[in-house]
């Protein structure tokens, strides 16, 4: 109010210099000033209550929310369906009556798929625009390389789908919504052991993966635990076109199940080349292979494959139903991926904890996101851990004709 009035102060001064010129013996000069000082003195009365009455208004401002993925890159698709995700729980939250009187402003960005481009994108959703908070999409490695400038300027960044555990421990403003990947190697560990009765595997890892090498060590070290043996392991990197070097190595080993915990792009060819080869052992993923895309390039190579997961669009449980049928609407009857869906809960339950807390300031709110205890999402129950994990169940689907087929849940 302060700074008005002395705009306004000046205005009327810089008004009276441009008054006709007096002779200095000129008997007009004193009433000049008689009328001058009450007129400024109604107007600064006038101002003063249009501020008291500005005050009384609530204030209606959004609240940015940021959120960066890969929507041009290699995995695309992961970037694409989270979007979706999050623009959902925005539109839906906005249309309740936003959180405490204010709209969702969700400002994007694409990291191509690249972890420098991750960072620069954090870093241009926290200095130019100014978010109270970030979703993560994607890849492990791209979250790694932007938790750093979300820790330092003290701005809550949430994975929904980042499982390699180096994500939060990158600093206490990290979170995640979903399982992480100890959890997650476990249960493909414990499924091809206990329902596949598999004695031998074998391991195809992206190297250059922090996902694919997280996913590889704990199913590696979970098997050994089952009195499973590993018999070979081979590498490759994202972007290759041919693997049959290294299948015939593992075709030559025989193992009862091939463990390919990639992204669909390569796994799909990995399939196909794989079944030409005559390799007819099952073949198990994880959740980087969820993607319509999968099935596009893989076809039917892929059937009889299992993939741990966050969660099955088939199930028949209300709230997951009422979410697949919601993005349905929006998106032209696509099918949520898990991608989605855990890009829907991280904003829920963000939202939530700004809700609770009342306001948007960072401490204040990552304190809140640390208390999150049974929040009833679409991709299970979801409490944080000591680390910002996400501690949840997983489901086992099977690969058939096109569809994810629910096999079994698994708890942590």
């Amino acid at each position: 109010m302060a700074s008005s009035l002395n705009g306004l102060n000046d205005s009327v001064s810089h008004a009276a210099t441009r008054l006709p010129r007096k002779s200095r013996t000129s008997p007009v000069k004193q009433p000049q000033r008689s009328y001058l000082f009450p007129l400024l003195l109604l107007l600064t009365i006038v101002l003063a209550l249009a501020c008291a009455h500005r005050e009384n208004i609530p204030d209606r401002s959004t609240i940015a929310i940021g959120f960066f993925g890969d929507l041009t890159g290699p995995t695309f698709n992961f970037g694409i369906s989270a979007k979706n995700g999050v623009l959902l729980a925005a539109d839906e939250i906005n249309q309740a009556g936003g959180i405490n009187g204010h709209q969702i402003d969700i400002v994007i960005e694409d990291d191509k798929g690249s972890p420098e481009e991750a960072a620069i994108a954090a870093g241009k959703l926290i200095d130019r625009y100014q978010v109270v908070a970030i979703v993560a999409a994607g890849a492990s490695g791209n979250s790694l390389a932007a938790a750093p400038k979300a820790q330092s300027a003290h701005v809550p960044l949430i994975a929904p789908s980042s499982t390699n555990p180096a994500v939060t421990q990158a600093g206490d403003y990290i979170f995640r919504a979903c399982f992480i990947d100890a959890f997650q190697g476990e249960v493909m560990a414990k499924f091809a052991s206990n329902s596949l009765k598999a004695k031998t595997a074998a391991i195809m890892v992206d190297y250059n993966s922090p996902y694919s090498r997280g996913l590889s060590d704990f199913f590696e070290v979970s098997f050994a635990k089952l009195s499973g043996r590993m018999v070979i392991k081979q590498s490759y990197q994202q972007g290759d076109a041919d693997f049959r070097g290294q299948l015939s190595a593992i075709k030559a080993a025989d193992p009862d199940v091939i463990y390919i915990p990639g992204y669909y792009g390569d796994v799909a060819i990995i399939a196909k080349q794989a079944r030409q080869l005559g390799l007819t052992a099952p073949l198990l993923g994880a959740d980087g292979w969820d993607a319509p895309e999968l099935w596009e390039l893989g076809g039917d190579a892929l059937n009889g494959s299992y993939i741990s997961n966050h969660y099955s669009a088939k199930d028949p449980a209300e709230t997951i139903q009422k979410f697949v049928h919601a993005y349905q609407q929006h998106y032209g009857n696509l099918t949520p991926d898990a991608h989605a869906a855990l890009a829907y809960d991280a904003l829920k339950f963000l939202a939530e904890a700004i809700q609770k807390t009342g306001t948007t300031e960072g401490l204040k709110l990552r304190e809140a996101l640390a208390q999150t205890k049974n929040f009833a999402g679409v991709t299970g129950v979801i409490s944080m851990d000591r680390d910002r994990n996400a501690v949840k169940p997983a489901v086992i689907l099977k690969l058939e004709d096109g569809a994810y087929v629910y096999q079994e849940t698994i708890q942590p």
